[in-house]
């Protein structure tokens, strides 16, 4: 809840962008008491006309109109990559807290301008990374951070799900190199990235690579990617990704420390030399997960 001078005690949320994922935006705030939904925007008149229909607010087809007329506390942007620091900055610049969607932009430039935006005025920018908040996720954190387990000496990960050709076609911008900034490092496995930096720590350094194997001829940006990671403790990482394969396999973290291993599936166990795997009793399987851990293909 928004609370202090200028915010109400209630705040007025919007959605800009009426696509599938602001299906999980509109749901979690009807579902919130401390929020108010007041308005929807989208330049697609079929999607906003949809938007309005299923949640009877106002809508709009310019975002700019949106925060003049609804006048919304925080706005959700869940528009196409290339479109979330545009909108955000504007948000940003009426005072209007902004959550946008994973990523943060298409391009590290276009990132840098919505931090510098944000610390340079009162509103709040976030980025939606939900799976920090999955009980395995959390759980590990809290037992790397007691120092339990020793120093962290780095983590592998691996990220192999699969997507057609049509999933590419029925929205083409997801495999624009200007619309999306990537594939599948930028869209799908952007979540497991986000989790070893933020259970290993900062990365310094990245070296990898990136290219299409089976979609090379459909889309301009990534569905198979390897890279290093170095973080600023020493640690050092590694991570695969592909939406080359046939089948969406569980996502896998593996965290080795100084004392123990720290495996993250659809639960969190943790192996020592000297005592049996333990496994974390309230470990949730990954928010937004389909049946084998794996996200819906609207992302």
């Amino acid at each position: 809840m928004l609370t202090g001078p200028g915010k109400r005690a209630v705040p007025r949320a919007a959605v800009v962008g009426c696509g599938d994922v602001s299906i999980v935006h509109l749901e979690a705030l009807a579902a919130m008491d401390g929020a108010e939904l007041v308005a929807v925007c989208d330049t697609d008149p079929r999607a906003l006309a949809a938007a309005v229909d299923a949640w009877g607010v106002p809508g709009f087809a310019d975002h700019r109109a949106l925060l003049a007329e609804a006048r919304p506390d925080v706005v959700h942007v869940c528009t196409t990559h290339d479109q979330h620091v545009p909108v955000a900055l504007d948000c940003l610049a009426d005072g209007v807290d902004v959550l946008t969607e994973k990523p943060l932009a298409a391009s590290v430039g276009e990132g840098e301008r919505l931090v510098a935006a944000a610390e340079a005025g009162t509103a709040r920018a976030g980025v939606c990374f939900q799976n920090r908040y999955n009980a395995t996720a959390q759980a590990a954190r809290t037992l790397l951070d007691s120092g339990e387990l020793g120093a962290v000496l780095g983590a592998s990960a691996t990220v192999m799900w699969t997507r057609t050709a049509g999933y590419y076609q029925a929205k083409p911008w997801r495999g624009l190199m200007a619309s999306s900034g990537g594939g599948v490092l930028m869209n799908q496995a952007i979540h497991t990235v986000d989790l070893v930096q933020w259970l290993v720590g900062d990365v310094v350094r990245v070296r990898g690579s990136a290219t299409s194997h089976v979609y090379a001829d459909v889309i301009e940006v990534e569905d198979t990617a390897e890279m290093v990671l170095d973080h600023a403790g020493g640690a050092r990482s590694v991570l695969f990704a592909t939406l080359a394969n046939v089948v969406h396999a569980p996502v896998t973290i593996d965290i080795v420390t100084e004392g123990a291993t720290l495996s993250i599936r659809h639960d969190l166990s943790v192996t020592t030399p000297t005592a049996a795997p333990w496994s974390c009793p309230s470990a949730a399987r990954p928010r937004r997960a389909g049946p084998t851990g794996a996200c819906p293909t609207s992302c």
